[in-house]
């Protein structure tokens, strides 16, 4: 992956959604059918050997690339939504996030205990959601977790709050 050409697509929109947020847009980057190529062919690389069985994208966002890399890993999709969007029994948990409380859920039988789990979002910044879809990914005591970002907000330290036996990493890194 050229990471430089990459970190040149992603728009910075100051103040959204909130003033003294610096929004990261990765929108930019899906619109052109070679990068978005370029991007999960890049993480097929990294996961391609990893025996993951499940991907799990966060809402909204993870809704684009997660289905995506499932696909080239053949493995399944699983959602975390929020609250009110899952029709069947759910898994709940709440979440501090820079400028917010929150909540995220999935369904009770979304994962089984033999599976290897991909966790995706767009964004990692304080680590707050990605932390909370973990701790619901944990309560199906799956084989592995592996957690994935296409951009990470490096002087927020949001990596910091992830146990040590989960491998983090991510494509595109800021110093904001």
């Amino acid at each position: 992956m050229n990471i430089e050409k990459l970190t040149k697509e992603v728009r910075n929109v100051p103040d959204f959604p909130i003033p003294g947020i610096q929004f990261k847009d990765v929108t930019t980057l899906f619109k052109n059918p070679a990068i978005l190529h370029e991007i999960v062919d890049g993480l097929y690389e990294i996961y391609k050997n990893k025996g993951i069985t499940k991907v799990v994208g966060i809402e909204s966002r993870g809704f684009i690339l997660g289905p995506l890399l499932a696909v080239r890993l053949n493995a399944g999709f699983i959602p975390i939504r929020k609250p009110g969007k899952l029709p069947a029994a759910i898994f709940e948990e709440s979440y501090e996030k820079e400028y917010g409380t929150d909540a995220i859920q999935i369904h009770q039988d979304a994962i089984d205990s033999d599976d290897i789990v991909l966790l995706h979002d767009d964004l990692l910044a304080t680590g707050g959601t990605m932390q909370a879809a973990v701790r619901l990914v944990r309560k199906f005591n799956p084989r592995k977790i592996y957690v994935n970002f296409l951009i990470e907000l490096e002087d927020l330290k949001g990596r910091v709050g992830f146990p040590s036996d989960i491998q983090v990493d991510s494509i595109i890194k800021y110093d904001i």
